[in-house]
């Protein structure tokens, strides 16, 4: 598992536009770079809307919100415009990212084991690296979490 202080992997990947999004163009600033399971499941759906009812809170810091699924750009488009998130969704159909950040996983539910994303929450410092991470996150509550604790750090 990847931990606070180490260099963040860099990824190239699309968001739900079709432009490529890579973190390393975020250097300068901090930015949250969440995994999450699946478009539109109800989990998702609450902390994806939870990050945006935040988001203005977090523009005003200047920290990008990078979600990032397995969901294709299409999928993403369709969710991005359902909720009306203003944030970037970037696809990670092949696993790239979401294998280099460890959140692949296997995943018991019901009895029944399965590999999955880890819903995971990696806040990126200035110069790329781990500043901290939220290990499987609440969906309704980590967008909150996230600026009690930027706020405690000012």
């Amino acid at each position: 598992m990847l931990e606070a202080g180490m260099q963040a992997p860099d990824f190239m990947l699309p968001d739900q536009n079709g432009t490529m999004v890579r973190l390393s163009d975020f250097r300068g600033q901090k930015v949250i770079v969440y995994f999450y399971p699946k478009d539109q499941t109800p989990g998702c759906t609450k902390e994806a809307c939870a990050f945006g009812t935040s988001y203005p809170r977090y523009e005003s810091l200047g920290i990008p919100v990078i979600g990032i699924s397995k969901d294709s750009v299409a999928s993403h488009k369709k969710f991005a415009e359902k909720y009306n998130l203003p944030f970037i969704l970037v696809s990670d159909t092949e696993l790239e990212a979401i294998q280099s950040y460890d959140v692949w996983q296997e995943k018991k539910l019901y009895g029944k084991v399965s590999m999955g994303v880890v819903r995971t929450t990696y806040l990126i410092d200035e110069e790329g690296r781990i500043e901290r991470v939220w290990l499987k996150v609440k969906p309704d509550t980590n967008a909150e979490e996230i600026l009690e604790y930027l706020q405690k750090k000012e």
